[in-house]
Order: C-alpha cells, then structure tokens, then sequence
C-alpha cells in the first residue's frame, strides 16, 4: 500500500522532489523527514527507514547549494591527499572509513589531491578563500606543517593524519610508528639478524622522525647495526628502490633484515631479494607494515604489523564532527597502536 501510494505520488508530481514532496509521500512533518534524513537517532528506526525508501523511490537528492544559504554550511569536507602513498588501496581505505564516519550526517567527502612540487598552502588557501568545505582532513603531515598554522590562526576546523610539534593543541589521528619500528627491529633481533634497515618517508613528514628514533634507539639497545638508506625514500618509484637494494646487496656487510614501512617498498624490497638470489626467512628477514591482506599471498611469508586505513577514517571524520561542533581541539587525539602480538619479539 505504501509502495502504491509513493508510486501514485511520484506520478503528480513535476519537477525535482524535495523534502516537502518526501513528507507527502509518507504523512510526515517537513521537520520529521529533515531529521530522519540526517541520521537523527531521536528519531524512530522505523521512520528513518520509510523516509530513506521514499527518498530513494522518489529521486530526492539534496540540495546543497540551498542548504548552504539557508545555514551558511556547505555539507563537505575536504580530504587532502597526497598522490603518493606506501600503502596499497590507501585512498580505496581511508575514503570507506571517511565515508563510514559521515554516515547519516548529510555530509560528503571531497578529494583534494596534491602533487609533489605544489605549493601545499595554496591548496587550503584556495578552500577557505571559495569556502568550499566546512573542515579540512589532510594526509602526510610536517612537524611544523604550514597547512596546519594557516588553518589554526583561520580557526578553520582540521583534523590532521600525523601530528606536529606546535605548541597549540590541534585535532590528529595517527598510528605509532615509533613503536613499530622499535619492536620491528626487536623481532629481527630475535631472528638472528645483525644488521637491520630501513628505507624512510622523506625527512620533511613527522613520522619519518617517529620511525627514525624508533629504529636507532632499537638498534643501540639490542647492540644490532643499523642502516638508513639516504638516496631512497617510501616515495622513490619501486624499480629505482629495487635497483638500489640490488647493488647494495652485492656490496660487503649488506643488511640482513628490513623494516618495510609500506606495501609498496617491501614488494621492491622482495623484488631485489629474489633478483639477488637471498630468500626471505633463510638468507634474510623482512618485516613490513601493511594496510591490506597483499602479504598473504605472497611467498615465502613475511610478517607485517596492521595499520587500519579505514579506522583511521572514520576516526578522523567523527573527530572532525565533533571539532566543528565546538568540541575542545584538546581531547580530540586517538593514537593507534601495533597488536599486541606484533609487540613481542618472540611472536608469542
């Protein structure tokens, strides 16, 4: 019957449907249908649920633009994202999170992408000059991030992946690579091996800093050499890493276990490997850190700590809700940390 009465509905009217034309269909207030349809959980399951049929049976899209004059809030947020990216799937998993985490909000995600060699700032300056979102999430953060320092004397609501080193409190989300790579280096230490590497973000990102001091102090408590490759970076193309690793592993005293800090670099890193004739897990020890299940299928095995892209998300998009609505930049931090697991060295 309500099917019938949405179809008979959908027939009288002309032009695009609105919330109005939704009440109609379904007998409820202009206001109901408004709340319902932003996810209102004060509003009942059921209603929800026929206001979102009717919505979807009837075409009704949002009109963002009107919205946006009649509350002065555009309804987007922008994600900055650099193109370049150690995980395989990055954009795939952050993006399903960001989207989790808006869900029933009425709000959407906009990609912002920046290249290497652009001017970082200019993005955001355009996003606040044209007003195009209500808050900024952003990827690949500096210890002194000049997009960040724009957006706190703005007062513009942010939420950072990665933090900085300013004074000001700000809101961020990050996975603790110092530990990784602490407990990295212990598990090769474990393994028998006695020089460990590790190829690094450039030295412009804070967590380059995180996994830099994570390594080197490992490396002096366990008594292991340790080696920080200089000419290669996470962002180097893979064959030119692989090309690198190659001649060094033909070199004396070459490194017999790896701190991979992403899918992209340890696939280069196995590359070399088996170019080189060593075998992981014999001849060498490789330890990644992975966003995805890819080291499953490949052979031999290598172990790898999760870092949950898509909770990240969705952490970092409710963070951001919150941050706009007034909450204190203070108690909005969330750290991810490896499994316990990964943590002990013995692989218990």
């Amino acid at each position: 019957m309500a099917a019938q009465k949405l179809e008979s509905h959908g027939r009288k009217r002309k032009g695009k449907p609105t919330l109005r034309t939704v009440a109609e269909a379904t007998g409820f207030a202009v206001t109901t249908v408004s709340r319902a349809r932003a996810g209102d959980e004060r509003i009942a399951r059921s209603t929800r649920d026929t206001v979102a049929e009717a919505a979807r049976r009837l075409g009704y899209v949002p009109d963002r633009a009107a919205r946006r004059l009649r509350t002065g809030r555009t309804q987007v947020v922008s994600l900055l994202l650099d193109t370049r990216h150690e995980f395989l799937g990055f954009t795939h998993e952050m993006l399903s999170g960001i989207t989790d985490g808006l869900k029933g909000t009425g709000f959407a995600v906009s990609v912002v992408p920046e290249s290497l060699g652009e001017d970082r700032v200019d993005t955001v300056r355009s996003i606040l000059h044209n007003r195009l979102s209500d808050g900024v999430l952003m990827t690949r953060t500096e210890p002194f991030d000049p997009r960040i320092r724009l957006l706190l004397e703005e007062g513009f609501p942010f939420v950072s992946h990665g933090r900085t080193e300013f004074s000001t409190p700000h809101p961020w989300v990050d996975f603790d690579n110092e530990t990784f790579a602490r407990a990295a280096v212990r598990r090769l230490v474990a393994r028998g091996r006695r020089r460990v590497a590790i190829i690094l973000p450039e030295a412009r990102y804070t967590f380059a800093q995180h996994l830099r001091y994570g390594l080197v102090s490992a490396a002096a408590e366990t008594g292991v050499a340790h080696e920080i490759f200089a000419d290669i970076s996470l962002d180097t193309p893979p064959d030119e890493i692989a090309a690198h690793l190659c001649a060094r592993m033909s070199r004396p005293d070459a490194p017999d276990g790896y701190v991979c800090v992403g899918e992209a670099t340890a696939l280069a890193t196995l590359g070399a490997l088996a170019d080189c004739g060593q075998v992981p897990g014999r001849d060498v020890d490789v330890i990644a850190k992975r966003a995805s299940p890819i080291f499953d299928s490949v052979r031999p095995r290598i172990e790898a700590a999760h870092e949950d892209l898509r909770a990240t998300g969705r952490v970092m998009a409710q963070m951001l809700l919150k941050h706009m609505d007034g909450a204190p930049a203070e108690a909005l931090n969330h750290l991810f940390v490896p499994e316990q697991a990964f943590l002990d060295p013995t692989g218990h």
